[in-house]
């Protein structure tokens, strides 16, 4: 049997039989835990349910699984990679469009009314994405993804990642961060990511510069990030935070961020398609067989 923390999206979820919804601390006394899909599984989780054979994350990052414990009982992690990066892509590219060209901003002007015959634009010119240079930290799929797209505004694209090359386009972090007009992070949360966006790298950015995040929260020292949007030195658009769903209060007023509530692959399409990976993983389990998504 199955224990999910909610229904999800798309017709392969039909194919699963027995499943029991609800919260992991309030389980029914007679599920019998074939897999667990939930926000977090740690060591209390898997005490919980000695019987676990399958953790089945539903996105591609696992953070919130405590993999090596899984590890040490002999229980499988799956995720859903693969199917996520165009979403996320598109959504990257949203929020570089929506600081640049002021849109979030814009849309409050004409929901306020104050759009008339005194209304002058001068407050809301931006900058053109046409041009800049793209800063992708991680070259993963999505950072290949976003770099395709923005190619396509005519961008000059540099990237860092964990392996060095000889590539043109390649900078080390310190030297992309100087020289990037827009830095998109494309990183999973790890022990080595985790806050490596500290004040000292995020003073390396130039004057002006933008600063996505659509990764994890915590790769960005957030209180760093916040005094340097307050100061009004960057610019940012943020579509994770470091304490979900609790965003920095000093982050409401300001027009230099634009911030969207963990949205990054949420489109029918790539929510139906992880679906589908998610349910493969279970019934692979269920036969007996090694995932294919194994973690």
């Amino acid at each position: 049997k199955a224990l999910a923390s909610r229904r999800f999206p798309g017709p392969a979820w039909e194919e699963l039989a027995d499943v029991a919804y609800g919260d992991l601390g309030t389980p029914s006394d007679d599920v019998e835990a074939l897999a667990v899909v939930a926000e977090a599984v740690d060591r209390t989780t898997l005490d919980r349910f000695p019987n676990l054979r399958l953790v089945a994350n539903y996105g591609a990052g696992y953070d919130l699984v405590d993999v090596e414990a899984c590890r040490e009982r002999g229980v499988a992690v799956t995720n859903t990679p693969g199917v996520t990066a165009a979403a996320t892509a598109d959504l990257t590219m949203g929020l570089i469009l929506a600081v640049g060209r002021r849109i979030a901003a814009g849309d409050r002007v004409v929901r306020s009314a104050r759009w008339g015959s005194g209304w002058a634009d001068e407050p809301l010119r931006g900058d053109e994405v046409t041009g800049a240079t793209l800063g992708i930290v991680g070259l993963g799929r999505t950072g290949r993804a976003v770099a395709q797209r923005a190619r396509g505004f005519e961008m000059r694209v540099l990237y860092t990642r964990t392996t060095p090359d000889d590539d043109p386009a390649y900078r080390l972090l310190d030297q992309l961060l100087g020289e990037a007009d827009i830095v998109t992070l494309h990183v999973p949360l790890t022990d080595e990511t985790r806050g490596f966006m500290d004040a000292r790298r995020l003073a390396l950015m130039r004057d002006g510069a933008c600063l996505v995040n659509i990764s994890r929260g915590q790769v960005v020292d957030e209180p760093a990030l916040v005094a340097e949007l307050v100061s009004g030195r960057l610019r940012a658009g943020l579509d994770v935070f470091a304490n979900e769903p609790d965003v920095p209060p000093e982050l409401f007023e300001l027009d230099n961020v634009v911030m969207t509530p963990h949205l990054g692959t949420a489109t029918e399409a790539t929510r139906e398609a992880m679906t589908r990976v998610l349910v493969d993983n279970l019934l692979a389990v269920e036969r007996g067989e090694r995932p294919p998504n194994a973690v």
